[in-house]
């Protein structure tokens, strides 16, 4: 590998604000110490979650910060010995970009803990696309949602980046997905990623999902948040679950919350939150090399570091119909 430089190129944020907050700058490379690793990121993948931190709504987060919660890349140093020098990594949460800086830079300093080896073959786009969202949908399905072979799923906002992936895993697996979106124009889209039938969104579909699914779905995964939330528990069946997973609503808490009148007898209401353990058990490399081969698609959108203000401004815009993702030469 070629020598660690002294500086590298960054996307920082100092002040909170939209995606112009976010200045490529030159920053100091961090030497790594024992029990850390420093990757030389080739590839990462944008999420909500730093639309909300740019934005200043995450909590105890301290500016000037390099965003970025995932990174995938290639390991230039490790002196505790945990991987060889070269090795193919990624890597999600543990606090990046958020306590200490993250992946939206040319090298990133994380815990040898939440680094995870990759050895499928496959190209920067597809490795830089899958850490964070592949491990939400497979931790929401197969954790929290139990998602077994041949029941009905509904995917509460759909055409998100995670809405996309957890179709593409679930129709994989055998379940009958059904996907909502707001734009009647994203039908191809979900249809192609997995769904079987597709829902306009309009904040209140049970009576329509209702019409056409009578008995009412095994599993939700609601990934649009609080606006929905009490609507999508009106479209399982008894003993049935929804997993709040998402707040692509923009809505972060219930209004006058009252868990009897809101959670229907016999259904049952939980969550998924990302955690490094629920990266380091998502199978990655079979994931990987099932979207290379095609089984699984997951529409992903490209972007340089040098236009990652672009890149977060389709985010904001929700215009993507993919996963964003950033590559870094």
């Amino acid at each position: 590998m070629a020598p660690i430089p002294k500086m590298m190129q960054a996307a920082v944020v100092h002040l909170p604000g939209g995606p112009e907050a976010l200045k490529l700058e030159q920053r100091p490379v961090l030497k790594p110490e024992k029990g850390q690793v420093l990757i030389r990121v080739h590839a990462f993948g944008l999420n909500r979650a730093e639309m909300f931190t740019r934005q200043g709504h995450s909590p105890d987060v301290e500016f000037p910060r390099i965003l970025g919660i995932e990174a995938a890349g290639v390991v230039a140093a490790a002196p505790g010995g945990e991987f060889p020098e070269g090795a193919t990594v990624a890597t999600v949460m543990g606090g990046m970009g958020r306590k200490y800086d993250g992946g939206y830079a040319e090298y990133t300093l994380v815990p040898a803990s939440q680094v995870k080896t990759v050895d499928a073959e496959v190209g920067w786009e597809i490795l830089g696309a899958l850490p964070e969202m592949m491990q939400t949908a497979w931790g929401a399905l197969f954790s929290s949602l139990r998602l077994e072979k041949g029941e009905k799923l509904l995917v509460r906002g759909g055409s998100s980046s995670v809405g996309l992936a957890a179709a593409a895993i679930a129709s994989y697996h055998g379940a009958f997905v059904v996907s909502t979106s707001r734009s009647q124009s994203r039908e191809k889209l979900l249809l192609d990623s997995g769904a079987r039938d597709v829902i306009l969104e309009t904040g209140s579909i049970a009576a329509e999902a209702r019409k056409r699914y009578p008995d009412g779905f095994d599993k939700v995964l609601e990934l649009v948040g609080a606006t929905t939330l009490a609507d999508s528990l009106k479209t399982v069946k008894k003993g049935g679950i929804v997993c709040a997973a998402g707040i692509t609503g923009g809505k972060w808490v219930l209004d006058e919350f009252s868990p009897s009148t809101v959670i229907p007898s016999g259904v049952y209401l939980t969550t998924y939150a990302s955690t490094v353990e629920a990266f380091m058990e998502t199978p990655l490399n079979g994931i990987a090399r099932l979207v290379k081969s095609g089984a699984m698609r997951i529409p992903i959108k490209t972007f340089r570091l040098t236009d990652i203000v672009k890149a977060h401004r389709v985010m904001d815009e929700s215009t993507a119909e993919g996963k964003i993702v950033v590559l870094i030469d």
